[in-house]
């Protein structure tokens, strides 16, 4: 098969949430490069704003974005009837927004576990809920639809800092996203998750400000992870590729859960 049809996401309709920024902006990018359309959504209207502006600039693909506080249910609700408003299909849904907090065990607070918790599990099951009408639409027997989690390997291993509610949180995502891919497979739909190690983003930027070097030196491939990275393996799994792939957790980490001392 030509490598150009096997890794095709050409004219795909493609929803990255938090796509304005970090990660979600790598996705973003990568799919917009490779001529798919990419609709952003965050609540944060100028970044995403500019954030299409200058993928739109890369040619090939198009960028467009809906605002929304994925904290609040019903944005939720809206940026699904304005997306159905402007498509008939959702070839690839990609949740990637999410939450962080860190605080010592004996203070960690109530608050803590459900603004995590409602961010990173509960609002990626009721946005993939509300949208499986349009994945379906899109799914075929032999081009599924996708959906695309962003995990973390704090959600496979103990992490090193005291993120409970987020760690917790992302292994909850990893079971989910196998649950889905049970239930939504005989839909045409698949649901993979991605168990992302360290990148540049804003929820990671004051923890490698320290301790960069630290957490490269625990990488076999001594780096942490690059742009091309997790756009290149959200290609796969959303081409032709990646069409029976279901329900795995890839760890996008360069070996670090490989190799972690016990």
């Amino acid at each position: 098969m030509d490598i150009q049809d096997l890794f095709s996401v050409k004219d795909k309709i493609v929803l990255v949430t938090g796509g304005a920024k970090g990660i979600g902006r790598m996705i973003s990018e990568g799919f917009v490069q490779n001529g798919a359309k990419v609709y952003i959504s965050s609540r944060d209207a100028k970044a995403c704003e500019e954030a299409c502006k200058e993928l739109n600039a890369l040619g090939k693909g198009k960028a467009d974005y809906i605002t929304a506080d994925f904290y609040k249910l019903e944005d939720v609700k809206k940026l699904v009837v304005e997306l159905m408003k402007r498509e008939k299909k959702l070839d690839i849904l990609i949740n990637n927004s999410g939450s962080n907090w860190g605080a010592p065990y004996s203070e960690y607070p109530s608050a803590a576990w459900t603004r995590v918790l409602t961010l990173n599990l509960q609002r990626v099951f009721e946005l993939t809920q509300l949208l499986t009408p349009l994945l379906s639409a899109a799914g075929t027997a032999s081009s599924p639809a996708r959906i695309i989690n962003i995990g973390s390997i704090d959600g496979l291993r103990v992490p090193a800092l005291e993120t409970f509610a987020y760690s917790s949180s992302k292994a909850g995502l990893h079971h989910l996203s196998r649950v889905l891919a049970h239930h939504l497979g005989p839909k045409h739909i698949t649901s993979n998750t991605i168990a992302c190690g360290p990148f540049q983003s804003k929820m990671m930027k004051a923890t490698l400000e320290q301790f960069q070097e630290v957490i490269e030196g625990g990488i076999p491939l001594g780096r942490i992870g690059r742009e091309g990275d997790v756009a290149g393996t959200c290609l796969y799994l959303g081409s032709r590729a990646g069409s029976w792939v279901n329900g795995a957790t890839i760890a996008l980490d360069g070996g670090a859960v490989a190799s972690a001392k016990l």
